[in-house]
């Protein structure tokens, strides 16, 4: 269990969500392209999500085109059970995003491209898995256009993060 206040809580609650609000309003566009070689391989592979996400549900279709195994959706009923479940999954809180997913019991949080979690997936690492923060504009499931360099974190259990990669 983890160790956290009401306000704690509360306060990433509410930061998720205004970035949900924020950064979900999309212009419809199509997602980018990808310059993956075949499909992530993977056994399993879980999406962890809240409710009312649409760029959440937006990632889901890009990711499923690039998967040999069945996505499988988990839509947590609120926000302080998707932190939960993110705190569980040893994601740090500087680190978050609107949705978790779950490769063979690697984690992957956020709008990733696929690319660099074939990358992640092939590299022999003691780390518990690789992010990319917030809502970037462009990104998979997200609208608009990228305008600037992405820095994707591996994380660690003991709460240590390294740049994995700028793209």
């Amino acid at each position: 269990m983890i160790n956290t206040t009401r306000r704690t809580l509360l306060a990433l609650g509410a930061s998720t969500v205004g970035l949900g609000v924020a950064g979900c309003i999309g212009d419809g566009s199509d997602p980018p392209s990808s310059d993956l070689d075949g499909n992530l391989a993977a056994d399993t592979a879980t999406q962890y999500q809240g409710p009312t996400c649409a760029c959440c549900d937006e990632y889901q279709p890009y990711l499923e085109d690039h998967l040999d195994a069945d996505l499988a959706v988990e839509v947590l009923d609120d926000q302080p059970a998707l932190l939960e479940r993110k705190a569980d999954l040893g994601v740090p809180s500087t680190l978050r995003s609107c949705h978790t997913l779950v490769l063979d019991g690697s984690v992957f949080e956020g709008h990733l491209p696929v690319e660099p979690i074939q990358e992640y997936l092939e590299t022999e690492t003691d780390s518990v898995g690789i992010a990319l923060p917030g809502m970037p504009a462009g990104s998979p499931g997200m609208g608009g256009s990228k305008d600037e360099t992405w820095t994707i974190y591996e994380f660690y259990a003991d709460g240590e993060t390294d740049v994995f990669d700028e793209i």
